[in-house]
C-alpha cells in the first residue's frame, strides 16, 4: 500500500471514530446536570462529606468498595471499582488536600455509571475496562485545605522513600492492579495561562517522563495520544484554554514513577476559568473529558491518534493576574509615570476551612505588557488617586448597610471608621475598608505587596474604584465584589 493511501485510510478511520466520540461528548456535556453530585457544591470538601456517598456505593452491587489504607490521622482511603474488562484504569485524586476539583467530578462519574442512561456506551466501557477510583488521597490535608499531608510533606514527592501511609497506599494499589492506564488528578494555580495568550490554562496535561532522557515508549506514547484526544474535547468548550506541562523528569514524583512502573500515566491539572471561583465549570469539563477518554480507551481508538499532535499543545505559562490595570498615570514626588499594575485576590481560609475571604495584593508593577488579566482595564488617560477616610464615624458595622457606598466611592472615600468592630469580624461586607477610630491610614503608594485600594480619575471625574483588588465601575455601580478589609 502506498504511504499516501495508508495515511488517508488512517485519517478517515481516526476522524470517523472521533465523530462518534464527539457525539458522546456533546451528550455528556448537555446532560451533565442530571449526574452532578449535589452534595458536593463547594471546593472545600471534607472527608466526612464523602462518607455517606461512599457508603451508598458500598451497598450498590454494581460497585466494589474496599478500604485500602488510612491517612496519618486515621481517615479511610477507599478504592471504588466497577467493570469487568481486562484493561485496568486507575484514577486517583486530591493527592494535595487543597486540590478537590477532580474529586467532585469522580463522584459525578459514579452517578453516571450508576444510571440507566447511555447503555451501549457504558456497556462498551464496563465490558472492556475495569475502572478503579481512589478519591481524596490526602484527607488530612483536605480537612484544613492544605497541600501537604499531616506529616508536612508533599505526597507527590514521596514515591521513593514512601514515608507517608498515603503514598504507600497509592504504590500498593498501583502495583496490585498493574494498571494499564492511570489518571493523576490535580488542581493548579488559576494564574497559569496558555503560553503567549491571555487565556487561562483551564486544563493542563502532562504525560510524565520516566527517565531523564524523556524517552517515549509504548506506555508513555499511549498517554500522549489520550491527552491529544482530551485536548480536542476541551477545545470544544474552552477553546485555547489548554496547557501542557514541562516534562522534565522528577525522580521523586509519583506520576513519573508510575509511568516508569508501566502504567500509561496522564496528569490532569484543573486551573482557572473566568467567573468560576468554585471551579464548577472546570469540574464539568473534568467529568466530560475523563469519561470521553475512558470511552476512547475502551474502544481502542486512541491508538490511531498522531503522536506528534501532543507537542502542538501550548506549554503552560504563569502570566495571569486577577486584575490588570495598564497604562495608568501614577504621580510620585511631583512627577507623572506610566505604569501597569498586576493584582491578585489571595484567599484566606475561614476558621473552619469551609470558606474563604480575600486579602488582595499588588503582585507586580511597571511594564507588564507580556502579562494578562482575567480582567484588564486600559487606564490610558486615567490617573491613580488615593482613597479618603469618610469623616463620620459609624457606631457599628451594621450601619454600613444603610449607606450608599457607591456614592461614597464616587466622592473618593474608600475607608470608613467604625466605633465598635466585633473581634470575630475579619472582613468588610461592603466595598469600603472598615477601620477603627484610632487606626492611621498609611501614606498612599502603589507598591508590590500592598493592598490594592485606589481610584482611577479621568478629566477630574472618578470613574473606577479598586477596593481590595475588586474593580467597581463607578459609572454603573457594578463590580464583582466579595469583601474589603478590616484594619484595627
Amino acid at each position: 500500500m502506498k504511504p499516501t493511501l495508508c495515511f488517508i485510510l488512517l485519517w478517515i478511520g481516526y476522524h470517523c471514530c472521533f465523530g462518534q466520540e464527539k457525539e458522546l461528548t456533546a451528550a455528556l456535556y448537555e446532560t451533565y446536570g442530571k449526574y452532578k453530585e449535589p452534595s458536593l457544591d463547594k471546593r472545600r470538601i471534607k472527608h466526612h462529606e464523602l462518607q455517606p456517598l461512599i457508603t451508598q456505593y458500598r451497598k450498590n452491587p454494581k460497585f466494589t468498595v474496599k478500604t485500602v489504607g488510612k491517612s496519618i490521622e486515621g481517615r479511610d482511603l477507599n478504592l471504588i471499582s466497577i467493570g469487568q474488562g481486562d484493561t485496568d484504569v486507575f484514577l486517583w485524586s486530591q493527592m494535595h488536600g487543597d486540590e478537590p476539583t477532580a474529586t467532585q467530578a469522580l463522584f459525578d462519574i459514579f452517578k453516571f455509571l450508576d444510571s440507566d442512561d447511555f447503555e451501549s456506551e457504558k456497556r462498551d466501557i464496563l465490558s472492556n475496562l475495569t475502572l478503579h477510583f481512589l478519591p481524596m488521597l490526602n484527607p488530612d490535608g483536605a480537612e484544613i485545605f492544605e497541600r501537604r499531608n499531616r506529616l508536612g510533606i508533599d505526597i507527590n514527592r514521596d514515591a521513593l522513600r514512601l514515608q507517608s501511609p498515603e503514598g504507600q497506599t497509592l504504590k500498593r494499589v498501583r502495583d496490585s492492579l498493574e494498571a494499564d492506564f492511570g489518571f493523576n488528578l490535580h488542581d493548579q494555580s488559576t494564574y497559569y495561562n496558555a503560553e503567549r495568550t491571555e487565556k487561562p490554562a483551564t486544563i493542563s496535561y502532562l504525560a510524565p517522563a520516566y527517565n531523564y532522557e524523556k524517552e517515549i515508549n509504548e506506555k508513555r506514547g499511549n498517554a500522549m495520544k489520550v491527552i491529544v484526544f482530551m485536548n480536542t474535547i476541551i477545545q470544544q468548550y474552552a477553546p485555547g484554554q489548554v496547557g501542557r506541562y514541562n516534562d522534565d523528569f522528577e525522580p521523586r514524583a509519583f506520576g513519573d514513577n508510575i509511568q516508569k512502573w508501566g502504567t500509561a500515566t496522564i496528569l490532569i491539572e484543573s486551573g482557572g476559568y473566568a467567573n468560576d471561583v468554585e471551579k464548577q465549570e472546570i469540574r464539568k469539563l473534568n467529568y466530560v473529558s475523563i469519561l470521553s477518554a475512558i470511552y476512547t480507551i475502551a474502544k481502542g481508538n486512541y491508538r490511531d491518534i498522531p503522536l506528534e499532535d501532543y507537542e502542538k499543545i501550548p506549554e503552560n505559562d504563569r502570566k495571569l493576574f486577577d486584575l490588570k490595570i495598564e497604562n495608568a498615570t501614577y504621580e510620585l514626588l511631583g512627577k507623572p509615570y506610566t505604569i501597569d499594575i498586576g493584582i491578585n485576590r489571595l484567599e484566606v481560609d475561614e476558621e473552619d476551612y469551609a470558606d474563604f475571604w480575600y486579602s488582595s495584593r499588588i503582585i507586580d508593577q511597571g511594564d507588564l505588557s507580556t502579562y494578562y488579566g482575567y480582567k484588564t482595564v486600559d487606564a490610558s488617560d486615567y490617573t491613580v488617586r488615593a482613597g479618603k477616610v469618610y469623616p463620620d464615624i459609624q457606631k457599628t458595622s451594621q450601619e454600613l448597610g444603610s449607606m450608599n457606598v457607591v456614592d461614597l466611592l464616587r466622592e473618593g472615600y474608600t475607608y470608613v471608621r467604625v466605633k465598635n468592630i466585633p473581634p470575630e469580624q475579619l472582613k468588610s461586607p461592603v466595598p469600603m475598608h472598615i477601620i477603627s477610630t484610632t487606626y492611621e491610614v498609611p501614606e498612599f503608594t502603589v507598591e508590590v505587596g500592598t493592598n490594592p485600594t485606589f481610584l482611577l480619575e479621568k478629566h477630574g471625574i472618578l470613574e473606577y474604584a479598586v477596593v481590595n483588588g475588586h474593580l467597581i465601575d463607578l459609572k454603573t455601580g457594578q463590580g464583582n465584589f466579595k469583601n474589603a478589609m478590616i484594619y484595627r
